[in-house]
């Protein structure tokens, strides 16, 4: 909950700028609601755009419409301009209480839409402390995915790792650390994608980012990782110097 409509549309504007015309990665701008029509106006306008760079939201409702005052829609969010949503974010499970049969029905409300669902799973500190990490991931990814009914679909998920108790904190995962995370959640994805009727190999092609205190000095080392395949950054992607710099993480 950062920036105003002019701000967010000022910081796009400058990030886009900067970006490279021939670039070997891609980009996502996640603004607020409020400002995600003026923010996916800047990026048609814009001459750095490539093909797979993405706009959207943070949060949506698994409904088409209704009585959900405050919501808004998988069909809000294509009206103003945008093709992505992040769902199950650590903040919608902790702060505001969202469980996995919700974040279900908005990753298959937003297939269903034809937005890009970017899901979010992660462990809490006291999680990671008793050896449970990868069994809280492995329920929050089984859940988030159990509506998701093709591997056709499956494959236009995205799913991004936040290890809850290095966002915001200061700490960072190693990258040891997250890509073993991230190793594992790609084993899990080749078990749903066999399980849908498709080949194991499909998981290979599921983008996996990492969240979780990505900084310009951290973000090349993480990225370097076999099965870490980009980032979901948060403070840093308030300063376009700072995002700017996680990008030139990705030039490799």
């Amino acid at each position: 909950m950062h920036k105003t409509l002019e701000e967010s549309r000022d910081l796009a504007e400058k990030i886009l700028a900067s970006l490279e015309r021939q670039r070997p990665y891609r980009i996502g701008l996640f603004p607020t609601a409020v400002s995600l029509a003026a923010v996916a106006s800047a990026m048609r306008d814009s001459p750095a755009v490539i093909p797979g760079d993405l706009v959207g939201a943070q949060n949506m409702h698994f409904e088409a419409q209704g009585a959900f005052t405050g919501e808004i829609s998988a069909e809000m969010i294509r009206g103003a301009g945008g093709d992505a949503v992040i769902l199950g974010h650590s903040e919608r499970r902790h702060v505001f209480g969202e469980k996995d049969d919700q974040i279900s029905r908005k990753v298959a409300r937003a297939i269903e839409a034809g937005i890009t669902p970017i899901l979010c799973v992660g462990e809490q500190l006291e999680e990671r402390d008793a050896g449970r990490t990868m069994e809280v991931v492995k329920t929050q990814l089984d859940g988030g995915l159990s509506l998701v009914k093709t591997a056709a679909d499956l494959s236009g998920v995205i799913i991004a790792y936040e290890p809850v108790w290095a966002i915001g904190t200061g700490r960072t995962a190693t990258p040891e650390q997250a890509q073993e995370v991230h190793e594992f959640i790609r084993g899990e994805l080749e078990r749903i994608f066999s399980a849908l009727g498709a080949s194991a190999d499909s998981a290979q092609e599921t983008l996996i980012l990492y969240g979780g205190s990505v900084k310009p000095d951290n973000a090349a080392d993480l990225l370097a990782r076999r099965d870490i395949d980009g980032a979901l950054v948060g403070g840093a992607s308030l300063k376009a110097e700072s995002f700017l710099g996680i990008c030139a993480g990705c030039k490799e």
